[in-house]
């Protein structure tokens, strides 16, 4: 990349920063797209394409992140679900439940309640990586954790939705989780390509940016916590960055374990360093058999 690439690359992550700063400033109220390409200095087209190729996502679907944020943090607290949803901007009830149901992963009051009334199906194998547990909404996978005990991953199931009806998946009831938990499982033991399945994402505005950012890296392709920052426009988070991948529950699906330490050092891993030190292991030979291959051919 030249200079010239380089200083422009730069001039538009730091214009689009400021753009979500300014969202964020002003979450709670009404957002044209032509007011904030005057932040920018720049057309309404362009600014609404230049923004999704930076985050990934609209600048109003950025605005509803940080909105389902505020209203996550204010269903935790005292008061009506109907004062948390106008608290948070969203104006009316009807349109905060058809926002929550796609980012949240289940109305507003049922995640107030502890996924009160929530229908969530999981399943365990035994992979590669040791007992593995996946469990689904209607809408996709809302969890993929790892352990030594699969007692203890349901514990931490429940302790995500303690108020969910968790339902053991079979044949009969949730096929979809049983094909969905081979397929992993299928990527994890024998270098299967990862499987494109729905995922139901729950987090704030800057944890699904961060793991919206983890689904395009590449297998085989690493970076650093400080890279990832940039990258997304906050460089200046590297600690916020490292907490979001901390935070992912949809292991491997979500490929935090790319991410490393500035030094090329594993750092940290939700599930254990020996299952981030395998998993890239696996993709790195996965890669290199292929380009043997290649070359072959």
């Amino acid at each position: 990349m030249s200079k010239q690439d380089t200083n422009q690359s730069t001039g538009r992550l730091q214009s689009m920063s400021e753009v979500a700063r300014h969202i964020e400033r002003h979450a709670d109220t009404r957002l044209t797209l032509a007011s904030l390409a005057a932040v920018a200095g720049m057309s309404p087209t362009g600014l609404q394409k230049t923004f999704k190729a930076v985050f990934g996502i609209s600048p109003k679907a950025y605005q509803d992140a940080v909105r389902l944020r505020q209203l996550k943090r204010s269903l935790k607290e005292e008061g009506s679900v109907t004062e948390a949803i106008y608290a948070a901007g969203f104006g009316s009830i009807s349109r905060v439940y058809g926002e929550a149901e796609r980012n949240m992963g289940m109305t507003p009051k049922a995640y107030r309640a502890g996924g009160e009334g929530e229908r969530i199906a999981y399943a365990c194998r035994n992979t590669a990586l040791g007992p593995m547990l996946m469990a689904a909404t209607d809408r996709g996978v809302c969890c993929v954790q790892f352990g030594d005990d699969e007692a203890l991953l349901l514990d931490k199931l429940r302790q995500e939705f303690p108020n969910a009806k968790l339902v053991l998946s079979d044949a009969q009831h949730a096929p979809e989780l049983d094909a969905w938990i081979d397929a992993l499982n299928r990527h994890i033991s024998d270098s299967a390509p990862r499987p494109d399945l729905p995922l139901d994402m729950l987090g704030t505005a800057f944890q699904m940016k961060v793991w919206r950012f983890l689904l395009r890296i590449p297998r085989g392709q690493v970076l650093s916590y400080t890279q990832l920052a940039e990258t997304i426009g906050q460089p200046k988070a590297v600690r916020a960055v490292a907490s979001a991948c901390a935070r992912n529950r949809i292991g491997v699906l979500i490929p935090c374990h790319r991410v490393l330490r500035g030094d090329g050092g594993l750092g940290g891993y939700r599930w254990g360093l020996e299952r981030k030190r395998a998993l890239l292991a696996t993709e790195n030979a996965s890669d290199t058999a292929t380009s043997l291959e290649a070359g072959l051919t």
